[in-house]
């Protein structure tokens, strides 16, 4: 079966997150988006992980669940005669995370990267939230904790603690605070992580990249290429997520899927021999995909295709200067330079362009549609396909000329997830006539265009979401009213 996952997101107790975000909600908003598995984020902040302790409960597959919503289902199955798996296709599972930014110097280079750690039980967590605190690392300062400890011996630590941890830089191509960011990244995944990037088994890929933007990374060949929305605000969840497909919900599918079908472990003897500034006690036996070992474990999951923002309306797309509202393509910044033609200071180098630094090769994709909807597939590598959409709420906002999160987009928003089961199934499967039936013959003809590519979309850069035009026109007033609630909404993106 194939199960939808959002891996990264934040709690109430992180920056510039709305308050909103409590587990409930983000178990109402996951149900409405049609996720089945939603990450807690922010397990190192110790008022969200107490509230993980008490609202949550260990559903046994490594997952776990909201206990509130378990008793209801439980009540209400027993009077059903449906399969497990069915069951599991409604459920919402969370899956323990967090995301950690690392600011250190490497290389004679300040460094600011971020990843995500994701465990499979509430122990694990208390063990690597502990070792932190060891670390003198201010866990109540922010849900997304400052730390100064490398990326490497982050890794080495969270390895110590669980082996199946999983491991995956975060947007990995922001300007500021990414593996591979162009002011304080680095050009691999090895140079970041030292001996511990052959336990780095994907990446994120962003919101201001896609699937095949990374495909040209020679580094990232052997790699999972993830997506999630990095929501800080529920309407936010599900606008880029992945698509897993295994027998079962679980962690351990989800690892799998990410680290490979095989995954072999070193013999008990084994012992990392390399010295690093992690302390010796937190040295642990260390498993690598494809390497010699005593025993193995295999499991078929595997990811079935990822769902994507359009990359220009990512916020970093483009190089440029919020300021100055000036922005450049990447080959106008090979031909002009990184400097803002306005003010003349350094401009914020975009994703796109950082791409073209460090590719490899140049992507060959071809696509096909189905149900009108327009997938991208790798020529020839075998990688899996992805779904460029624009979330429902924004598809709404546009052709009824409302705010997002507006009664007006609201109460139709309600109207066709209600009809259809969630808003991937509006977005992707439903008949277009239907939804016309639903709500109106221009929400249909703006979600017909979003599948099948039929859009303008001004990329962002420096900060900026780009704009997305369905119908390629724009009311000017309209245009400033957007600017505004951009503005406030940058608060909770």
């Amino acid at each position: 079966m194939k199960f939808v996952a959002d891996l990264h997101l934040h709690s109430r107790y992180s920056r510039a997150v709305s308050q909103n975000m409590t587990l409930e909600n983000i178990a109402k908003y996951a149900q409405l988006k049609g996720i089945s598995i939603v990450a807690t984020g922010d397990f190192t902040h110790p008022f969200w992980f107490d509230q993980l302790k008490t609202e949550l409960v260990d559903a046994g597959n490594g997952l776990y669940r909201l206990k509130t919503n378990d008793q209801r289902l439980t009540q209400k199955d027993q009077a059903l005669d449906v399969s497990p798996s069915a069951l599991d296709e409604k459920k919402v599972y969370f899956l323990l995370s967090c995301e950690i930014s690392s600011i250190y110097s490497q290389g004679g280079k300040g460094r600011r990267i971020h990843n995500l750690f994701f465990f499979p039980s509430l122990a694990a967590v208390s063990k690597f939230n502990k070792k932190l605190l060891d670390k003198k690392a201010n866990l109540r300062s922010d849900g997304r904790p400052i730390v100064g400890i490398p990326s490497r011996d982050l890794a080495q630590i969270a390895l110590s603690c669980d082996e199946k941890v999983l491991i995956i830089p975060a947007h990995i191509w922001t300007p500021w605070f990414s593996l591979y960011g162009s002011f304080s990244g680095f050009d691999s995944v090895e140079e970041c992580f030292g001996d511990m990037a052959k336990y780095i088994y994907g990446i994120e890929t962003g919101l201001s990249s896609d699937p095949a933007m990374n495909w040209q990374i020679a580094d990232l060949e052997n790699r999972a290429i993830l997506s999630s929305s990095d929501a800080h605000s529920l309407l936010k969840m599900g606008r880029e997520a992945t698509v897993f497909e295994a027998d079962e919900i679980s962690y351990d599918a989800i690892y799998h899927a990410i680290a490979g079908p095989v995954t072999t472990f070193p013999p008990a003897s084994a012992r990392s021999s390399q010295k690093t500034a992690v302390d010796q006690k937190d040295q642990v036996e260390l498993r690598a995909v494809g390497s010699p070992s005593s025993r193995a474990t295999r499991n078929d999951a595997k990811i079935a295709f990822t769902i994507e923002f359009h990359p220009e309306e990512g916020k970093y797309h483009y190089t440029g200067h919020r300021d100055c509202n000036f922005s450049q393509s990447p080959e106008e910044t090979a031909k002009d330079g990184d400097i803002c033609a306005v003010c003349g200071k350094k401009l914020t180098i975009g994703v796109m362009h950082r791409v073209e630094q460090l590719k490899s090769q140049n992507s060959k994709v071809r696509t096909e549609v189905r149900n009108g909807v327009r997938w991208v597939y790798p020529d020839g590598n075998g990688r899996p396909p992805y779904v460029s959409l624009v979330p429902l709420s924004e598809i709404l906002s546009e052709a009824l000329e409302s705010g997002i999160g507006t009664k007006t987009v609201m109460d139709p928003y309600m109207a066709l997830v209600s009809t259809f089961a969630s808003e991937f199934n509006v977005l992707l499967k439903a008949d277009i006539e239907q939804i016309a039936s639903v709500s109106s013959s221009k929400i249909a003809q703006g979600i017909e265009k979003v599948r099948t590519g039929d859009i303008v979309v001004g990329p962002g850069y420096d900060g900026k979401f780009g704009v997305v035009k369905i119908w390629n026109q724009q009311n000017p007033d309209k245009n400033e009213k957007n600017e505004a609630e951009e503005k406030q909404l940058n608060l909770f993106a």
